[in-house]
């Protein structure tokens, strides 16, 4: 039995920068594990720098060497491993990444695909695409030929400065299209809500995380006032601030993403709250190799899933991924790796050269 963290460094194709900065590329923490002749893996979600949430890739490999350490011996469900890390605040993305490696093991031994061992599978995930902040030209080139692939969905970055011109000018181009808009928390309710009251006017499907993570009650108060629905991310980091958000009427949108909630055995959760509450769901991203982003396309899959969600293949960000098998395009949908687990094939001799440094946790 063996367990190994890696750390390892995936340009991207192009810079992709949001309100909070710029990413050039992708520094993920890749996890092994192997038991039995099953050979489990997962991705954390954390970088270098604390950007979406207060962890980083520091905080987590701290905690995956602790915790993980305590997985020696048969492997525990996922679930019980979260209930054992109750006690550790916070540590969601690396509480995450444990939980999704043991995820990804059970449904090996099981002998069943993940989108199927989590639950009740569609089969397949709606694409939609989020276009990062750029130069009006660019920005239009890349909705472009994210249409003439089909996504289902397109997503524009947005900051304070220049909002409701980068949303004017896609409308121009583009006045039919299935549009939301992602502000990464950027927007203060007093100071901006003129601009946010003014971005009705671009019939958005959703306009996601407009205030800060923690502005829950202005985010209650800012429904009242616009007609886009609101989708929080950063927000919604527990299945508590879901049921909050959703009782206060904060959000009528969630975007789950695993990482950030501590798992895909949170994520269901907060999924099924969502759609009993008659809100959307859908399934973000945070640039994940080939093994991260398995994961999402597997809950993307499941029906509780209504709205397509940011599960575009890696081709888009990276020249070349870690898996042999990377996710492909078809009439707007992408559709879960055949075989047991994340079915991903893992390149070795990329794998190999891509990683920075590695650890032995047993």
């Amino acid at each position: 039995m063996s367990f190994r963290v890696s750390l390892v460094k995936m340009p991207l194709l192009s810079a992709f920068s949001n309100s909070g900065g710029t990413m050039t590329a992708r520094n993920a923490l890749i996890l092994q594990l192997t038991h039995d002749g099953k050979a489990a893996f997962s991705e954390c979600v954390a970088d270098e720098t604390p950007s979406c949430t207060l962890e980083d890739n520091a905080t987590a490999l701290r905690f995956i060497k602790a915790r993980g350490a305590g997985i020696r011996g048969e492997p525990p469900a996922p679930e019980e491993f979260l209930e054992a890390a109750k006690g550790v605040k916070g540590n969601q993305m690396a509480k995450a990444a444990i939980e999704m490696l043991l995820w990804d093991y059970r449904a090996k031994v099981e002998g069943l695909p993940l989108d199927e061992e989590l639950g009740e599978s569609k089969g397949f995930a709606e694409a939609g695409i989020a276009i990062g902040l750029a130069r009006k030209g660019e920005v239009m080139s890349r909705i472009e030929d994210s249409l003439e692939r089909g996504y289902k969905r397109v997503k524009v970055k947005i900051d304070r400065k220049g909002a409701l011109e980068t949303l004017r000018g896609v409308r121009d181009e583009f006045p039919e299209i299935p549009l939301s808009a992602d502000a990464n928390g950027c927007f203060e309710l007093r100071r901006d809500h003129s601009t946010l009251k003014r971005i009705d006017r671009f019939g958005l499907q959703y306009l996601e995380q407009p205030l800060g993570f923690g502005d829950l009650g202005d985010h209650s108060r800012l429904a009242l006032d616009i007609s886009t629905p609101i989708c929080l991310d950063e927000s919604v980091t527990t299945l508590k601030r879901a049921e909050e958000a959703l009782e206060t009427g904060a959000a009528s949108v969630i975007n789950v993403k695993p990482g950030r909630v501590g798992g895909l055995s949170v994520a269901i959760e907060i999924a099924e709250l969502a759609r009993a509450r008659r809100a959307h769901v859908w399934v973000g991203g945070m640039l994940e190799t080939g093994i991260g982003r398995a994961f999402n396309v597997a809950l993307a899959s499941q029906k509780l899933v209504d709205y397509p969600g940011d599960t575009s293949p890696n081709d888009r960000y990276f020249r070349r991924d870690l898996v042999k098998n990377p996710f492909v395009l078809k009439s707007g949908k992408v559709r879960p790796n055949p075989g047991a687990g994340i079915g991903v094939e893992l390149d070795p001799a990329f794998f190999a050269r891509a990683t920075q440094k590695s650890w032995s946790i047993f």
